[in-house]
């Protein structure tokens, strides 16, 4: 890692390069792939100053401070609550008066503290991928590259129950699984050379929650899949917008996903939306929180609305294009009345603690491990019978396809949309 002194250096020559070369400030949003305003130069003008000051911030303390494993808090990198901005896109169109509007900007200004809570979390979640990335290999096992994932986004975002803490568990699912596995106490899954690796981890901050994933291989056999999905997701950020319907946001994504193949064993294979999976928005304390994008066109006359943060998710298959529940389910989450009376002693006890740990944010059985529960499969199984909890079994394509899956939390300012989990990877 580089030093203190180091890093002010690297910082001081990055603003001279700037200063002397500021054309090149319009090619520092990954490619430009989400940008809404290529044909508008007085928005790209006021885009480049705000990129500018993510890119200083992101050059200082936060990308030289971290340690190897993990152990510096976000918090002590960036004082002050100073937390890097996302990407950030104008408006267009009919909103695009709002970048420029007093009034816009005052109710911009009413969200600063929910914004802070955000992006702190997207910087924890950043940190902990930019690490874990380097660090997941074959071989290893799923449990680890689990614990590795959420220890260190405990560390980063320190931890307070329901304060700060994991979003919801670390989503590693492998090859034709496309959603919703973690390994139980027990498992012992081995990652493979040939494997599809789906990643997805969330991190909240008073509740407001970043959804974030990507996709690992070892293979560049798959680099048609992974530009897919990557492309789908980004057309989906650029769509989407104010007053967007969510079906017209669906039908962009399909376009961009359908328009890939892939040559696997000497077969030439679409590339395939999975069409009952699908992007959402966030609530405080709630990941999936009423309205769902979806990654295929349909009817849905449904509108973005300022103000919301959704996750925009899309999945990619080699497969059929469509998800059933297989395997052993680890995903759990309260959904119903957490004051219904369950019947059993030991499903009460269990519903107090899951209530006291994770509220309505989603829980896997390691979690409940980790905060000393035993024997409670009969507890768990009567809440889920009873409607209190929520079971999330994996969501797999058929045997023998393979899956894919980026994913960027947004949300729709006032001002502007502010793509808060961008980073320098995807």
């Amino acid at each position: 890692m580089s030093t203190a002194n180091e890093a002010a250096a690297a910082e001081a020559k990055l603003a001279e390069l700037a200063i002397a070369n500021p054309e090149n400030e319009a090619n520092d949003s990954d490619g430009g792939e989400a940008s809404d305003d290529g044909d508008k130069p007085k928005a790209a003008k006021s885009k480049k100053k705000r990129n500018k000051k993510r890119s200083k911030k992101k050059a200082g303390a936060g990308a030289a401070g971290q340690t190897a494993d993990l152990t510096v808090p976000v918090s002590q990198l960036f004082p002050g609550n100073s937390y890097p901005e996302g990407e950030i896109c104008e408006y267009r169109d009919d909103n695009n008066y709002r970048t420029a509007s007093e009034e816009m900007r005052a109710k911009d200004r009413l969200g600063e503290a929910r914004l802070t809570d955000l992006r702190r979390a997207a910087e924890v979640h950043r940190e902990v991928r930019q690490s874990v990335r380097g660090r997941i290999k074959p071989g290893m096992d799923l449990t680890a590259v689990a614990e590795m994932i959420e220890n260190g986004t405990r560390a980063l975002v320190e931890v307070d129950g329901l304060a700060a803490g994991i979003g919801f568990p670390t989503g590693l699912s492998r090859n034709h699984c496309a959603a919703h596995y973690t390994p139980n106490a027990g498992d012992h899954v081995v990652i493979e050379a040939d494997d599809v690796l789906k990643v997805d981890f969330g991190v909240q901050v008073n509740g407001s929650i970043i959804d974030s994933a990507f996709t690992m291989t070892w293979n560049d056999r798959y680099d048609p899949l992974l530009n897919a999905v990557r492309d789908a997701t980004n057309t989906g950020i650029r769509e989407a917008g104010i007053d967007v319907r969510l079906g017209d946001v669906g039908a962009a994504i399909q376009e961009v996903m359908e328009s890939y193949e892939i040559e696997l064993d000497g077969k030439t294979l679409p590339i395939r939306p999975i069409r009952n999976l699908c992007g959402h928005n966030i609530g405080p304390y709630t990941i999936h929180s009423g309205k769902s994008v979806p990654i295929v066109a349909n009817n849905d006359p449904t509108r973005m609305e300022e103000g919301e943060l959704f996750a925009i998710e899309t999945f990619g298959s080699t497969g059929n294009g469509y998800v059933a529940e297989e395997g052993v389910c680890s995903h759990y989450a309260v959904t119903g009345d957490a004051a219904a009376n369950a019947r059993l002693p030991s499903a009460r006890k269990l519903l107090s603690t899951i209530t006291a740990n994770f509220g309505t944010l989603p829980f896997c059985r390691r979690y409940l491990d980790r905060v000393g529960e035993s024997r409670y499969y009969l507890g768990l199984k009567t809440l889920v019978d009873s409607g209190i909890v929520t079971a999330y079994p994996p969501l797999c394509d058929n045997p023998g396809s393979y899956t894919a899956q980026f994913e960027h939390t947004l949300i729709l300012r006032p001002t502007v949309k502010e793509v808060l989990s961008r980073g320098d990877d995807y």
